[in-house]
């Protein structure tokens, strides 16, 4: 298992689908993970720090796992089956529960515990962005989340 960082979300076009970007803590390599709209708010809340009035899916999820006396110790992204993400919560008790990965980022941010990735997965679905290019990939979307189609309409004379 590789340890793994929460880059961010991202709305990925023309699909207008959400991703989370994870990032190898050792290494080179991003895993992009396709994810529902809710999650990928419930992630971006936890990574702004944003408390919500009333808890969240993955807020309760967090109490419940304190009031029960149990400890979440780790997030695993296991397995990649026909385009399919699979992770497992880790218990400190040696319980292990399977649950999607979007569930799992959510809740492994809002408690802290690590997020490990297999190799296996890695190999399969890691990409490899050049420290030069990332920069310059980071600056690119920045542009265009900042544009509208408008921008690009010629001025009439």
């Amino acid at each position: 298992m590789r340890a793994l960082d929460v880059v961010g979300v991202r709305v990925e076009m023309p699909s207008n689908q959400p991703i989370v970007l994870l990032r190898e803590v050792d290494g080179e390599r991003f895993l992009p993970i396709w994810i529902g709209a809710a999650e990928a708010t419930a992630i971006a809340f936890a990574q702004q720090g944003v408390v919500p009035a009333r808890p969240l899916t993955h807020d309760l999820m967090r109490d419940v796992i304190e009031a029960l006396g149990a400890r979440l110790v780790e997030v695993r992204i296991t397995a990649l089956r026909d385009g399919v993400f699979y992770a497992e919560l880790v218990f400190a008790d040696g319980v292990e529960v399977s649950a999607r990965p979007s569930d799992s980022i959510a809740l492994a941010l809002r408690t802290g515990s690590p997020i490990v990735g297999s190799e296996e997965v890695l190999a399969e679905a890691g990409i490899v962005i050049p420290d030069e290019q990332e920069d310059e990939v980071e600056k690119f979307r920045e542009f265009l989340d900042q544009i509208s189609p408008e921008d690009f309409e010629s001025p009439e004379s």
